[in-house]
């Protein structure tokens, strides 16, 4: 298994880059959609970013187009949206598939891992509750899925 540092991603200004600049840190890995009954997490997101990024931790934000098509724009107007909605500084990347036979490198390596789930019963009634089929463990389940990594 390669070492999720060493996995190519891009920036939202479309910058190539791995994520070995934040080896050490701790890494919370977030799926995010602008148009999805969750998005104002991202209040709390940008909150968790400036309370602990002086202690290590970074939001690492990859924007989805994956559920219901709730992140249907680009990534030049992804950022507007954060920026101007909900300020967020924390960085932002292009935006990747999180789930399919086109899944991000990334995102294969987090669910190959299996990690413990936390809270998946109660979203997962809920989405069913809304008629939407979902993705069976340890696949991404939805927007807003979170991955801690490190420490």
């Amino acid at each position: 298994m390669a070492s999720i540092f060493d996995i190519p991603v891009q920036s939202n200004d479309g910058q190539s880059l791995t994520l070995e600049r934040y080896k050490g840190k701790v890494l919370l890995v977030v799926n995010v959609a602008s148009k999805c009954g969750l998005t104002p997490q991202y209040e709390g997101l940008e909150k968790l970013y400036e309370d602990k990024r002086e202690q290590g931790l970074e939001v690492l934000a990859f924007p989805a187009n994956n559920f219901k098509e709730q992140e249907p724009g680009s990534d030049q107007e992804i950022k507007e949206f954060c920026t101007l909605t909900y300020n967020v500084q924390f960085p932002l990347f292009a935006k990747v598939s999180v789930a399919g036979e086109d899944r991000h490198p990334l995102y294969g390596e987090l669910t190959a891992a299996k990690p413990d789930a936390t809270g998946e019963g109660p979203m997962r009634e809920r989405l069913a509750g809304y008629g939407i089929q979902t993705n069976a463990a340890p696949e991404v389940l939805w927007n807003f899925e979170k991955f801690v990594i490190g420490r």
